[in-house]
């Protein structure tokens, strides 16, 4: 191939894409410029060439001319230097620069080949960058929410500062924090493992709740999400976010103590609002039980005594004690405090368990009753004993407002029916009914049309209904009086 001559090495410079300025050695004034570098500035190479640095440069201090000399100079001395220099077009727009400064030993004198590109969208894209991570800092101070990336078995790749708060690690080197599920209680831990085995990329983060021992043995909850990340080789684990929601699991847990407290006491209420109706009923087995005793006892005072006689007393008197037992197990049944418990039942069943107890308070208030039950069955998942003290209340209510009118007018109906996927009971007496707009406070907690009445009864049912995804209403009876309803979801089958 035959040897480049002069003019192809200057077609070549001509024909280059960047910047081109070239500077005599000795004066630094401009001996030439290339194409590229005479479009950037808007000056015609004729124009260029006698124009000194502050004619061509950014009006700031930092681009003065002996500063601009001085680093032309050091290219001389060193052989290449670079400088982020700010060049001034003909139109006065400033173009911050990225210059390279190279001296050039040519047969006719020593030269400065200066190459410089634009990057004031790169400087701009540093500085919005840098603006960006100051704001998040910011952010991220302030923030709740604390953020970590685990590695393999739970160990802290990156912890933020909220996250270090949060699990009380300030100050601790990154290299001796301990792993996740080695801070979270045994039964917790397995929760932080199992979402690192289950995330995955293709997946939505999994949420799950872990308790920490902290630093001084405190005990916090909190709430977490767990997803799978793999940026390049930069970051690859698991990304956590989590909150403290200490609070609110101690909120909830007061929450099911004050309601197990308050369907403990609908139990033991139930006993009270029994107990007149039942002392009726044990009277006569109790009454029975004394008069075979006596009877027993005075044939044994006899002279000829009939043993016959004696024995059929006693057998009496302890069937008799066998029916008074068997009234108090119903009623400790009611009101004896279960854990809970759900079961499938039938609400069929239910309601005919509460029916005796129903008709003893019927009985003493002089009020007759109209039983109905569903031919079809009605399975639920339930607390037998709540939903039956449901029941007993509504029932109880319906026969004390019939007290009030006169004994022909006394009557209350109940029935239980299948309206599609629910099971409905409903409770109609025949009294004056409650003013539409009342119905929806009735089970406030505060309601009541009892003189000494406090409205606890109808605030429970409606605790205990909703425990079991149910709803329960007030509407006005068709024959007029109050119909008291509530539904239940029937137990599908699997």
């Amino acid at each position: 191939m035959e040897r480049f001559e002069a003019a192809d090495f200057k077609s070549m410079m001509e024909a280059m894409s960047s910047c081109v300025i070239v500077h005599d050695a000795h004066s630094k004034s401009i001996l030439w410029a290339n194409p590229a570098a005479c479009a950037a500035l808007g000056f015609t190479l004729d124009e260029l060439l006698p124009l000194k640095a502050p004619d061509m440069s950014g009006r700031a201090d930092q681009y003065r001319r002996e500063i601009g000399l001085r680093w032309l100079q050091g290219a001389v001395e060193r052989g290449l230097n670079v400088i982020e220099w700010c060049y001034r077009a003909k139109n006065g727009e400033e173009i911050l620069s990225e210059a390279t400064a190279t001296l050039v030993r040519l047969a006719r004198g020593d030269i400065i080949l200066v190459q410089f590109r634009d990057i004031a969208r790169e400087e701009q894209a540093r500085r919005d960058m840098r603006r960006l991570e100051s704001r998040l800092k910011e952010f991220m101070q302030d923030s709740v929410e604390g953020v970590a990336v685990l590695g393999p078995g739970g160990r802290f790749e990156h912890l933020s500062a909220t996250g270090r708060k949060l699990l009380t690690l300030e100050g601790e080197p990154a290299h001796e924090l301990p792993a996740l599920p080695a801070l979270c209680t045994p039964e917790t831990a397995r929760e932080v493992e199992a979402a690192q085995a289950l995330a995955r990329p293709e997946l939505p983060p999994l949420s799950f709740v872990f308790e920490a021992v902290l630093a001084r043995g405190v005990r916090r909850w909190f709430q977490a999400s767990c997803r799978h990340i793999d940026i390049e080789d930069d970051l690859k684990g698991h990304l956590l976010h989590f909150r403290d929601v200490t609070e609110q699991v101690e909120a909830e847990q007061l929450r099911r103590d004050q309601q197990a407290a308050l369907e403990y006491l609908a139990r033991h209420n139930a006993m009270g609002e029994m107990a007149a109706a039942i002392a009726h009923e044990l009277s006569q087995p109790l009454a029975a039980i004394r008069n075979y005793l006596e009877g027993a006892s005075l044939r044994l005072r006899t002279p000829d005594a009939d043993r016959a006689g004696i024995v059929f007393g006693l057998d009496a008197a302890t069937r008799q004690a066998d029916h008074a037992s068997a009234i108090i197990k119903s009623v400790r049944d009611y009101v004896v405090r279960l854990e809970h418990s759900e079961a499938p039942a039938d609400l069929n069943a239910i309601l005919l368990d509460a029916r005796y107890f129903i008709g003893l308070k019927a009985a003493e208030a002089g009020v007759r009753l109209e039983f109905a039950f569903s031919v079809d069955a009605l399975p639920l998942r339930c607390e037998k004993v709540l939903l039956g003290q449901v029941i007993l209340n509504l029932a109880f209510n319906a026969i004390e407002e019939m007290q009030r009118f006169p004994a022909e007018r006394r009557l209350v109906r109940i029935w239980c029916e299948r309206q599609g996927g629910r099971a409905l009971l409903s409770v109609q007496d025949q009294g004056n009914g409650i003013d539409a707009s009342l119905h929806e406070r009735l089970f406030d907690g505060f309601f009541t049309s009892k003189v000494s009445g406090n409205g606890i009864g109808l605030a429970l049912c409606k605790n205990i209904v909703g425990r079991h995804h149910g709803d329960i209403w007030a509407e006005a009876g068709s024959d007029g009086g109050a119909l008291f309803r509530f539904s239940l979801p029937l137990l599908q089958d699997d």
